[in-house]
């Protein structure tokens, strides 16, 4: 293999090491983005054949096959540099930060709905057989506003 064509070999063959395929393959949600994510994969991991030029030049002539030899050999493809992430990863870090916070907002809220819902579905059960006093012992705010109003001479009219 040529010089140039076993760099773009190489340079594959390292990226294809660097990328978390499974990790990406987890964000994958239908089926046709799993398949065509399967095939970029293969893509990757199967190593390009070399360029046979002995075999072009008995079919087409060693002028030609030599002037396409040297413009393959003379095609450099840059190092990617990225200077992107860096720029990110603060925000990003700082981001996930939050969402922790969020998150335990967010279950400390569900369990104080669930226990609201649960003090609900309990009184429905027990409110045909429930006194007054029984509920104004539950909901003590309740008593006082009913006791101040009365004591207000206000009936509501």
């Amino acid at each position: 293999m040529s010089g140039v064509g076993k760099k773009v070999v190489d340079v594959a063959f390292k990226a294809g090491r660097t990328i978390d395929w499974d990790g990406m393959a987890k964000l994958m949600v239908s089926d046709e983005a799993r398949k065509e994510f399967s095939t970029l994969r293969r893509a990757f991991d199967e190593e390009p054949e070399p360029i046979d030029w002995e075999y072009y030049r008995k079919g087409i002539g060693s002028r030609l096959v030599d002037m396409y030899k040297q413009a393959y050999d003379e095609v450099k493809i840059p190092q990617y540099v990225d200077n992107v992430t860096p720029q990110y990863k603060p925000k990003f870090d700082a981001l996930l930060v939050e969402l922790k916070e969020a998150e335990q907002m967010s279950l400390k809220e569900s369990e104080r709905l669930e226990k609201e819902i649960a003090d609900v579905q309990e009184l429905k059960k027990k409110l045909s057989t429930m006194t007054a006093d029984e509920y104004f012992a539950k909901h003590p705010e309740l008593k006082k506003k009913f006791d101040d109003e009365i004591r207000n001479d206000y009936w509501g009219y």
